[in-house]
């Protein structure tokens, strides 16, 4: 963001686009929204209070202020795809990017990026993968109204993380956790391998029942969904 590297951005500050062409996601996937359709928007925090050691406690907070929001309208099917990305069922809602910038063991700034489909009705090729929450409610949204609505519930997550409450938040997001319990397909390295989702470490690694892949690191495999 131009703002950041001018200095001229705030803690706090919230940037939404109308209209998103060059967003990015995990694994450097291109996320593309219907122009005022839905919630992209960037947050700016700086998160000198905390340990820039462990990224992920960031992560699963916002990820779980996304999950609060979406679930508030959508319902219980709303979950947490490890590590960023909202389902509902098994259809991606919304997603998660964090770009951080760390100085001298210091968390200087962090850009929360967040997509979060809302009135979008077409997805073209990805229809039978994505979902919007006009699609699931039959209702149309005010876009900016729950963009902020978004940001209560992602500022009440924010407090919980500052407070220290990290195993709580770690307790929520597996919750959460889409697939838990359950048998899953994985791809790592072009090898396939199944295994049961049991949760997520402290540092943000998925656990698993198999025996060779039990802890699986962020980047490192890839979803057969």
């Amino acid at each position: 963001m131009r703002e950041v590297h001018a200095g001229l951005a705030n803690h706090g500050d919230v940037y939404l686009a109308l209209d998103q062409t060059r967003g990015k996601g995990q694994r450097n996937k291109q996320w593309i929204t219907q122009p005022g359709e839905n919630i992209t928007m960037s947050i700016l925090t700086h998160p000198v209070s905390l340990s820039p050691s462990n990224p992920f406690l960031l992560v699963a907070a916002v990820a779980l202020g996304v999950f609060d929001f979406f679930q508030h309208y959508a319902g219980k099917k709303t979950c947490i795809k490890w590590p960023n990305d909202i389902f509902w069922g098994d259809r991606k809602a919304g997603g998660i990017l964090i770009e951080n910038q760390v100085r001298n063991q210091k968390w200087r700034i962090a850009v929360i990026g967040i997509g979060v489909n809302i009135n979008q009705a077409d997805f073209g090729p990805f229809s039978e993968k994505a979902v919007s929450l006009s699609g699931i409610t039959g209702k149309k949204f005010d876009v900016i109204l729950l963009a902020r609505a978004l940001c209560t519930f992602l500022e009440k997550r924010y407090r919980q993380l500052l407070s220290g409450a990290n195993n709580d938040i770690l307790k929520d997001y597996t919750a959460a956790m889409y697939k838990l319990n359950e048998e899953v397909n994985f791809r790592m390295t072009g090898a396939g391998f199944r295994a049961k989702v049991e949760g997520v470490s402290p540092r943000g690694s998925l656990l698993t029942n198999h025996p060779v892949h039990s802890q699986l690191s962020w980047g490192s495999v890839e979803w057969i969904v």
